[in-house]
């Protein structure tokens, strides 16, 4: 099941610098609580600036699910501190309220007490609003409270210029793409080694089901806490926020980017039966963009996306036909609660070595259905993937292999991948994390779901987030800005809201001819 790679990692050896300078990013995602552990029924506080316009802090699918977001960055140290900064900065915004330090949410009473999240009236914000609305009546506004990290990743022209031949990012924008297609491909694979080692989701709260039935065999705490004993992501899971049946039957698949593209373009024309069923309008109220299975390219729950920085009002499937793929962002990653952030060096060290292998390695194309086949060790993992002798799927045809083996071998790659990273940097970070994480597939106890796990067990789902909460707000506030200074978070939230306000004097049409020219 893994691909023989000595070749290209020896290739990889002989030539590190083509590693100098990967760029990545994080997004981080967390609720907003009350000091009781409540979600928070304020609005999107005013000291942090227009969620809409600001550069690192914004909204997701509610006003109370914070979003933070780092600029391109070269080195990881820097961009975890800048990070860090953002959250001391909102730690001291946000009065006396916490940031939730799960993935899965706080225990929410009612799903109708979820405000979604508010951008102001412009076009381009209140299309941003419905659009959200349109999440909630089709999937339910609880699924989509759950919190999530996400990694951008792109390699350095430096890479693709010696390994694919090409000269420029212009001339070469299909070796570029063909090459982040091969690594979306292996991600799809083999990234059910991410659940294994990062995932921290392992059970739920009972009322988050809100009466969906599910036959899995969980146990539950007297708090109301229900879990796997070997879970490690249930947020992944189809209780949590994943693609619906009509998404995963699109057969939207990742040989070829116009292919991609096509299959994107056309889910957003086609109709769907169960979205008819809602309606665009009621008693005068938009319900949702549109009755198509995706109402905007953003719906598409894919664990991975290609990725390119749109320009003006172009959509993101016409910047990717302009111009390839410039990154890819990964989406299956929950938040770390052992963390003040939410990520730690360890997981980008990790996913930067597993993101290049992922390049390296060969990668037949893949049929819709061998796509789906991929999800069967996905879930087996995400269900229970610290099972004592848990066998995975090999290429969806022939017998299972034990996800220990496959693991060992697969972080045999990741180490040697490692080690040229490393000799760029001048240190052995990228190693000693594969010599960290390699111990978990022998000692599952130690992955990041197992011990959560324990300690849930050990003092209640609610009591452990606000212990861990109330620390994290006592430090993140305490502690100095290191990289972005006060002033110069205080000179974007003004410019925030004056982008905001330029944004809204600017528009000329009214809301339902923006609508009809964005659905064309």
């Amino acid at each position: 099941m893994i691909p023989d790679v000595s070749d290209a990692l020896s290739w990889l050896e002989a030539n590190p610098l083509a590693l100098k300078g990967i760029c990545r990013g994080v997004e981080r995602e967390t609720l907003r609580i009350n000091a009781n552990g409540t979600l928070a029924q304020t609005p999107h506080p005013k000291s942090l600036g227009a969620s809409l316009t600001h550069k690192w802090i914004t909204t997701d699918f509610a006003e109370s699910l914070l979003e933070f977001i780092t600029p391109v960055d070269n080195d990881i140290n820097h961009m975890l501190t800048l990070l860090r900064d953002i959250h001391r900065y909102v730690a001291r915004h946000i009065s006396d309220e916490r940031m939730w330090p799960f993935s899965m949410p706080c225990f929410i009473d009612s799903a109708q007490t979820i405000e979604l999240a508010q951008y102001g009236s412009s076009n381009l914000g209140r299309m941003k609003t419905l659009y959200r609305k349109g999440l909630k009546n089709r999937y339910s506004a609880l699924v989509q409270v759950i919190a999530g990290v996400h990694y951008n990743f792109s390699l350095p022209l430096a890479f693709w210029q010696a390994y694919a031949g090409i000269t420029d990012e212009v001339s070469g924008k299909e070796e570029i793409s063909a090459g982040y297609l091969q690594l979306i491909r292996n991600y799809y694979r083999f990234g059910w080694i991410i659940p294994y080692l990062f995932g921290a989701s392992p059970g739920i709260y009972q009322s988050f089901l809100n009466g969906r039935q599910t036959d899995l065999p969980f146990e539950k705490l007297p708090s109301g806490f229900i879990y796997l004993p070997h879970a490690t992501s249930l947020r992944l899971s189809n209780l949590g926020y994943t693609n619906n049946e009509s998404q995963s039957q699109l057969g939207i698949t990742f040989n070829n980017l116009d292919e991609y593209v096509r299959g994107l373009k056309q889910a957003m024309k086609t109709p769907s039966a169960d979205y008819q069923r809602i309606g665009l309008r009621k008693n005068g109220h938009y319900l949702q963009l549109n009755t198509n299975v995706l109402q905007i390219e953003n719906e598409l729950y894919a664990p991975i996306r290609p990725k390119r920085v749109i320009q003006d009002d172009e959509s993101l499937s016409d910047a990717l036909l302009r111009g390839g793929i410039e990154y890819i962002e990964v989406r299956s990653l929950d938040i770390n609660p052992f963390s003040p952030i939410g990520v730690n060096e360890e997981l980008a060290c990790f996913l930067d070595s597993f993101l290049i292998w992922c390049a390296l390695a060969e990668a037949p194309a893949m049929s819709a259905q061998e796509l789906l086949c991929t999800r069967s060790n996905w879930n087996r993992v995400i269900l229970g993937g610290r099972k004592p002798g848990l066998m995975l799927g090999v290429d969806c045809s022939s017998s299972d292999q034990p996800l220990v083996s496959l693991g060992k071998l697969l972080l045999s790659d990741l180490r040697r991948v490692a080690g040229t990273l490393d000799s760029n940097n001048g240190d052995s970070q990228y190693q000693r994390v594969c010599d960290q994480l390699v111990v978990s597939f022998d000692q599952p106890d130690l992955t990041l779901s197992a011990r959560l796990l324990e300690q849930i067990k050990k003092y209640g789902i609610c009591r452990l987030g606000m212990m861990l909460a109330n620390k994290y707000r006592r430090v993140l506030s305490q502690e100095p800005l290191e990289v972005l200074s006060e002033s110069r978070f205080n000179e974007e939230q003004v410019f925030s809201w004056q982008r905001q306000r330029a944004l809204e004097s600017a528009d000329r049409q009214s809301f339902e001819a923006f609508l009809a020219s964005k659905n064309e």
